[in-house]
């Protein structure tokens, strides 16, 4: 029987969003999110799942997101995201194989591997799909974590924790 996963953490930009970056030429930049997706993060949160969000790039728009969502675990501008993974993780008292990573790109590849779940959106790039252990069949912000959020819950509806 698996452990349950009790810690996502998310990439952000092609895995919470698309992927693009609306930017008014005055410095303001703007990014969608898909409702579905916030949808997912709410209940795996009310399931007793930890969420984060460590992004590689500093985004206002990424920090009122997770205040949106009640997500507190947020690492904007992270350069290098498994040492941060690993402290999330060691801090709450998670062990990785615990703990699931979704991300889209080659800078996610440690982290997927290192999670005991490591999940990509189905347009993800190839280095990170071949790092990872699920691929949805939803795009980035068209409902990939909303899927993976129904295959955590689902998975631990039947795990031992």
């Amino acid at each position: 029987m698996n452990m349950a996963i009790r810690l996502l953490a998310l990439d952000v930009d092609g895995t919470l969003t698309d992927g693009g970056v609306y930017m008014d030429g005055e410095g303001r930049e703007f990014k969608r999110f898909d409702i579905r997706d916030g949808m997912g993060i709410v209940r795996l949160r009310a399931s007793g799942v930890e969420v984060a969000f460590i992004s590689g790039r500093f985004s206002a728009a990424t920090e009122q997101r997770a205040r949106n969502l009640g997500v507190s675990l947020v690492f904007n501008g992270v350069e290098d995201k498994l040492p941060v993974f690993k402290k999330i993780a060691g801090d709450l008292g998670i062990c990785l194989h615990q703990a699931a990573f979704m991300g889209d790109d080659v800078n996610d590849a440690e982290c997927l591997r290192a999670a005991g779940m490591g999940i990509v959106p189905a347009d993800g790039t190839e280095g990170a799909k071949q790092a990872a252990d699920f691929v949805t069949g939803a795009d980035a912000g068209h409902g990939a974590v909303r899927e993976a959020a129904e295959l955590i819950l689902s998975r631990n509806e039947g795990s031992a924790t």
